[in-house]
């Protein structure tokens, strides 16, 4: 018998809240299934196993940033749509930090051209029209905002700059800057 109330939905969602609470590598069906107080054999109806959770978690993140990615490069250009593009990550990934690590989940190739991480590479190349950039400069630059953004959180999130006085947001925005300035070099080429 299917226990009222538990969805795929709803199990996905309780499964990111999770990962943000213990980290994306802590989170399996039986874990979940302490915090819905039912035996782990009960979630089994809605989930094949604790992979198929996690592929559904990062198919959650991947689409719950581009959303929010979209929306906050809506109507901008140029800088001012990088600067967004950038903060949103950065914020995702502080206020998400399971979401964001479920995003680098490993997922089939079938899966993943039918995920939100296609609209991240349109998202990106779309900002990138500002810079007028053409191929293969545009898949470069698409490559190295992803490298940047990730490896900069990465870091942050991770500790590394707690060591110095200067401020990581003061970074951040000399980071941004310089990533705009060489995109409008990179078209000037």
């Amino acid at each position: 018998m299917v226990r009222a109330g538990l969805t795929p939905e709803r199990l996905t969602l309780a499964g990111a809240e999770l990962a943000d609470e213990v980290g994306f590598d802590q989170v399996t069906v039986s874990e979940l299934a302490r915090r819905f107080d039912v035996k782990a054999a009960s979630l089994y109806s809605h989930l094949k196993n604790s992979h198929d959770l996690r592929t559904r978690i990062a198919l959650f993140a991947l689409a719950e940033l581009a959303d929010r990615a979209a929306d906050a490069v809506a109507g901008r250009a140029g800088k001012d749509a990088l600067a967004a593009f950038a903060d949103t990550y950065r914020d995702y990934a502080r206020e998400h930090p399971g979401r964001y690590a479920a995003m680098r989940y490993p997922l089939d190739p079938e899966t993943a051209a039918a995920s939100a991480g296609v609209r991240h590479a349109q998202l990106t190349r779309a900002l990138l029209r500002g810079y007028d950039l053409s191929e293969p400069g545009q898949t470069h630059a698409v490559r190295m905002l992803g490298s940047v953004f990730h490896g900069y959180v990465s870091l942050e999130t991770g500790g590394s700059f707690a060591h110095t006085p200067v401020d990581p947001q003061e970074s951040w925005e000399w980071i941004v800057d310089a990533l705009d300035a060489l995109l409008r070099g990179g078209a000037a080429r």
